[in-house]
């Protein structure tokens, strides 16, 4: 169980760590709707990333178990408000689709890190 905890607390930090780095960046050096499009991609991925880790962690307690249904009619619904939210910036013109894109990427970027970050401790780990 510790290496689940691990890698879960190294995603959620470093999504917001990501978040807040893209974020500045892209304020700083590009045009504002490409900025907004950073700012809410990653705003909206990684509040979703934490609605479902609330979702899943109240469906798997032991002593309040939930039907799947509920959790797939709670990820359903996300999805469609997530997308909903994403047509609106585009089709409102609000935000630039490639910093849509880049924000959205975020959560991805921080479990691909995990996931190398593991990878290197079992390969040197290995090797002593």
């Amino acid at each position: 169980m510790e290496i689940q905890q691990r890698l879960l607390k190294f995603v959620i930090r470093t999504n917001w760590i990501l978040f807040s780095v893209a974020s500045i960046i892209g304020l700083v050096v590009s045009p504002p709707d490409f900025a907004s499009g950073i700012v809410f991609g990653g705003l909206i991925v990684t509040l979703n990333f934490h609605l479902l880790y609330r979702t899943l962690k109240k469906a798997f307690r032991p002593s309040h178990l939930v039907s799947h249904n509920v959790v797939l009619a709670k990820y359903y619904i996300r999805f469609i408000i997530s997308g909903f939210i994403i047509f609106v910036l585009i089709s409102g013109h609000y935000v630039d689709p490639l910093g849509l894109f880049i924000g959205l990427s975020i959560v991805v970027v921080s479990i691909i890190l995990a996931t190398m970050s593991e990878l290197t401790k079992l390969i040197f780990k290995e090797a002593t």
